[in-house]
């Protein structure tokens, strides 16, 4: 009763206004103002600052930098296997497994459809039928950087206007394609097995999605679907490479085509990653 409330409260709430709010608090740079966001929320979230690359809070400028942080070398360690197949991020597993035809499970009982998640990329949709797909869920303790889970080449990126609903368990659960009503950006990559697409999904309270090439893409709730201009970005990009990061958290989903992925044991609801750990071996089905 308390989570579908929670999810009909979020119809009335100023999702963009407070989403503008937050954006503006978490870059306030008065260093008592920044250090007192810093300190309470290292202690309301149990955050671990040991792997910080730099001190904490004092080395930060805003509350924003701090949780876009970086690591120190070696933090995470990505598994060197060549069929390693490795989280993007540090979450927890909303759902993983295979797509039934087009359908991608949200939750029990509610599934969305790869086109409905494509938006402008539709005809791509056919090239991930029956294939695999992991839903990560970004906590606010974690880390916040969003890194390639395979070799590839970054062929497109498109943004896609839209909402700003909350992306946690209960929202999930209860509101049918919440992935595909919020705002996204979709990166595609050519790979050994085939096409990949790593999914960013905004959220309440996130201020902004960036990449290493565009810097901050604020939210939109209208319009039409954005190309990304690549021509600052790498054309090669390597396993555990930085895509890119949320200014405050949300979910990241990745599709693989059929064939493509085999999960590794423990890998499924509810299970927590680090960036670069394996999490699937890749194997090319269609061979």
């Amino acid at each position: 009763m308390f989570d579908r409330l929670f999810v009909l409260v979020q119809y009335v709430l100023p999702r963009y206004w407070l989403t503008a709010l937050v954006h503006r608090c978490t870059r306030i740079r008065s260093r008592a103002v920044k250090n007192f966001l810093i300190r309470r929320f290292v202690r309301l979230y149990d955050v671990d600052v040991e792997d910080v690359r730099l001190a904490v809070p004092d080395d930060f400028a805003t509350f924003n930098e701090f949780f876009v942080r970086e690591l120190a070398d070696g933090a995470r360690p990505i598994a060197p296997e060549p069929d390693a197949l490795v989280s993007p991020v540090d979450g927890t597993v909303s759902s993983a497994g295979r797509l039934r035809g087009r359908a991608i499970l949200q939750a029990k009982g509610i599934d969305y459809t790869l086109e409905e998640l494509l938006a402008a990329d539709i005809d791509d949709a056919r090239l991930f039928v029956d294939g695999s797909f992991a839903t990560l869920y970004l906590a606010p303790h974690d880390y916040h950087r969003v890194h390639a889970p395979c070799d590839g080449e970054l062929l497109k990126a498109h943004y896609v206007p839209g909402d700003l609903f909350s992306v946690n368990g209960p929202t999930v659960a209860h509101l049918p394609g919440v992935f595909c009503r919020n705002e996204r950006l979709l990166l595609h990559f050519s790979t050994a097995v085939g096409r990949a697409v790593v999914v960013f999904v905004g959220a309440m309270n996130v201020g902004s999605i960036s990449t290493p090439w565009t810097g901050e893409i604020r939210p939109q709730k209208r319009g039409t679907v954005e190309a990304i201009d690549l021509d600052a970005a790498p054309k090669a990009v390597h396993k555990g490479d930085l895509l890119g990061w949320f200014n405050m958290g949300s979910t990241v989903i990745a599709l693989l085509p059929a064939g493509a992925c085999d999960w590794v044991d423990g890998f499924g609801d509810g299970a927590s990653v680090r960036m670069g750990e394996r999490i699937g071996r890749l194997s090319d089905g269609r061979s």
